[in-house]
């Protein structure tokens, strides 16, 4: 007979399985210029954030950084709309002018991250280190062509 201890363990993590699944949320692109640079000014801040300390984690942490990366990573194409260099925007046109070459920046970014999953997931710390001095390297790279 399982007890009801471990019974109320069990709905309590159903239950808080839930509610992180439902806080958990889809990217959704922006619906307006504005909110593209909003979005893009966050996801840069959050992405420096994580790869200043990228250095510092291990095992499940360290997933998570790059996890996290490459779903970042991979909805930088969409915060781009066409004409959406307003307000305090720093994207220069040739982001428009050349988005096969800004978006394969994107897509080293999204590997280097799968590649930084893959090596904190086997415990490979010089693999995971080469991922986070890729990463950075693509965010030098972007900035360099594509940012005032």
């Amino acid at each position: 007979m399982i007890s009801k201890k471990f019974m109320g363990l069990a709905i309590a993590g159903l239950l808080a399985a839930g509610t992180v699944a439902a806080l958990a949320q889809e990217f959704v692109a922006p619906a307006t210029p504005e909110e593209a640079v909003t979005m893009r000014q966050n996801l840069m801040k959050e992405d420096g954030g994580i790869l200043r300390s990228a250095g510092n984690l291990t095992g499940a942490e360290a997933v998570a950084a790059m996890t996290k990366l490459r779903d970042n990573y991979s909805h930088i194409p969409a915060l781009f709309p066409e004409g959406s260099i307003v307000g305090e925007s720093e994207a220069l046109p040739a982001i428009w002018e050349n988005f096969e070459a800004f978006t394969a920046i994107a897509d080293a970014g999204v590997a280097a991250a799968e590649s930084g999953i893959a090596a904190a997931e086997a415990g490979d710390a010089a693999a995971y280190a080469a991922a986070i001095q890729t990463l950075g390297g693509t965010c030098g790279q972007c900035h360099q062509q594509f940012r005032s």
